[in-house]
Order: structure tokens, then sequence, then C-alpha cells
């Protein structure tokens, strides 16, 4: 396996910052990041990518459900319900993940979005000893975006 380099993870932290600011006319600020072993900052709702081919392991983005009511408001949806939320949660993930694949290319194949309300600290498997943890402020909200992904050799 090969390591992501700083470039790369350069394209998870634009994504972001550009999907907040296309989809609320506000760039998400990144507050912090970091590398993380085992423990990791999930919040209410989780979107997951996972990634193959040649790459593996997954993406996640995590975030409180205030914050994800909020971005729903912004957008001016009204149905708030957890089906609502994971949605969210999971067209984050998969907008971050499509537009990092446009860098990395053809050979990062990205499954659909799994939604998944409070998954724990411990991820059950880990494609690198130590996971790029990136922290996001948006309003008053920090959401985090993990990106556990290595390049296969």
């Amino acid at each position: 396996m090969s390591d992501l380099s700083e470039k790369d993870i350069e394209v998870f932290i634009e994504a972001i910052g550009n999907y907040f600011k296309q989809a609320t006319k506000e760039a998400a600020a990144i507050k912090v990041a970091y590398l993380a072993q085992n423990a990791f900052p999930m919040n209410d709702y989780t979107g997951k990518i996972k990634v193959s081919d040649g790459y593996e392991g997954a993406l996640y983005f995590s975030a409180p459900s205030a914050m994800l009511r909020h971005l729903l408001t912004v957008m001016k949806e009204t149905n708030q319900s957890e089906e609502n939320l994971l949605d969210v949660v999971g067209e984050i993930a998969n907008t971050i993940s499509g537009n990092a694949r446009k860098y990395f290319g053809e050979n990062m194949v990205i499954s659909i979005p799994e939604k998944i309300a409070n998954l724990s600290e411990n991820l059950a498997q880990q494609a690198r000893e130590y996971a790029y943890v990136i922290i996001i402020k948006w309003k008053h909200y920090s959401a985090s975006l993990i990106v556990d992904i290595s390049r296969n050799q």
C-alpha cells in the first residue's frame, strides 16, 4: 500500500469546502486536521463510501443532527425526518468521494453511500494504520471527515 500525499488530502478538504459553499453559499472552514488511530470523532449521522480497485478503505463524513437540520433548512427542505438526515449525510459523503474520484481517476471505484445513525468511534476495519481526520466547522457546528484510504500497489 502507498500513502496519500498532502496534495491528495487537499482534494478532500477542497471538496468539503466546495460542497458547503455550493449548497449554502457559505464555505465550511477547516478547524484542524490530524492523524488518528482507532478512535474517531463520530457524530449522530455518518455517510460512508467504500473505495476499491486501485484503492482500499473508506471515506466517512459524520455530522451532528442539529447541523444537518440547519443544512436542510438552508436548502429550503422542510422535511427533517431521520430518513432525510441520513440522505443528506450520504449525499455529502458521495459528493466528496465523487470529486475525489475525478482527481484520483478511474482506478478509484466508489460504492453507493452507506448511511448510518450513531456509528461507533471505533471503525471495524481500517485500511491505514492512521486515518486522516479533518474537522470541519460550518456556522457554529463541527463535523468530521475521515479519510481511511490507501493506494494498492
